[in-house]
């Protein structure tokens, strides 16, 4: 009877590392912040920390993990585990910049990001910086207000990644083709110009 319970549990521990090897494939992942927390109980303090972690493949996709532990490292392997279960796509102009401007927020934290010409470079501070950096964007420019907290400035930024659309996906929305979007943006443009001169 033993026998069949063990093979079970060994077959199941050799797919685990497998399924892991998978995703972190091509994945790379930045420390966001670490804080200290501190419980007081009838014993006495209890100390933990909290790791925010971000992942991501620098062709598009993200991810934001959040760790607690009674020791740093297992707090930041927390993390990034559950950062990596929380990858979502973010479409992208040329592999380098957004397709348009983005608003988002989280509790008290408010974030503007702003597609930028080539060249401009990641012009970003502190936790949104690295967001951006293992997205894999090249050309922003984002700016925050409200709190400063790591956590909600991460959160906020997310919150207006997911907000991001291509072309093609406004497109496939409206039941157009994508040549015929674009034609009448440009379109549009042009009767503007003329207006502008007469």
């Amino acid at each position: 009877m033993a026998e069949p319970h063990q093979k079970q549990n060994r077959d199941r521990n050799d797919r685990r590392p497998r399924r892991d090897d998978e995703e972190s494939d091509g994945l790379i992942d930045k420390l966001v912040a670490v804080v200290r927390v501190s419980k007081t109980t009838k014993g006495g303090r209890t100390m933990r920390f909290g790791a925010y972690v971000v992942v991501g493949d620098q062709k598009g996709r993200v991810g934001f993990g959040h760790g607690k532990a009674r020791e740093v490292p297992e707090s930041i392997e927390k993390a990034t585990k559950q950062a990596k279960r929380k990858l979502f796509r973010v479409p992208m102009r040329e592999g380098r910049t957004l397709h348009h401007d983005l608003r988002g927020h989280s509790g008290a934290a408010r974030v503007i990001l702003r597609a930028a010409p080539a060249g401009t470079g990641i012009i970003a501070g502190g936790p949104m910086r690295a967001v951006f950096e293992v997205l894999g964007i090249g050309d922003v420019v984002a700016k925050s207000t409200g709190t400063s907290n790591a956590h909600n400035m991460v959160h906020a930024t997310l919150d207006a990644l997911k907000q991001a659309s291509s072309p093609r996906q406004i497109a496939s929305r409206r039941g157009v083709k994508i040549g015929n979007l674009l034609g009448s943006r440009d379109g549009s443009k042009h009767e503007e110009k003329e207006g502008a001169h007469e």
